[in-house]
């Protein structure tokens, strides 16, 4: 079975591709705000502190290979962190 859901490319966003380092058409928009940024350090993403604000800008995590299933893989963090219960 295919996972096409796991991989979506706008080459017709004016920012694309938004992070170099990764060939055109393996670049995956899907995640194009990272759900792990608010994980600050513990995104485990290649960012750096700019200023005292997390800069994202060199980090292809979500957007390579692999970047669907790593970004699942942290969202039980995600949760906990964002859950008042």
């Amino acid at each position: 079975m295919d996972k096409n859901f796991k991989f979506v490319q706008n080459k017709n966003c004016e920012y694309f591709p938004c992070h170099k380092g990764l060939p055109d058409d393996k670049f995956n928009c899907l995640f194009c705000f990272c759900p792990l940024f608010m994980l600050k350090d513990q995104c485990g993403g290649n960012y750096i502190k700019n200023n005292g604000i997390k800069d994202c800008s060199h980090c292809t995590v979500p957007h390579g290979t692999g970047g669907y299933d790593y970004i699942i893989s942290k969202m039980d963090v995600v949760i906990e962190e964002g859950s008042d219960f």
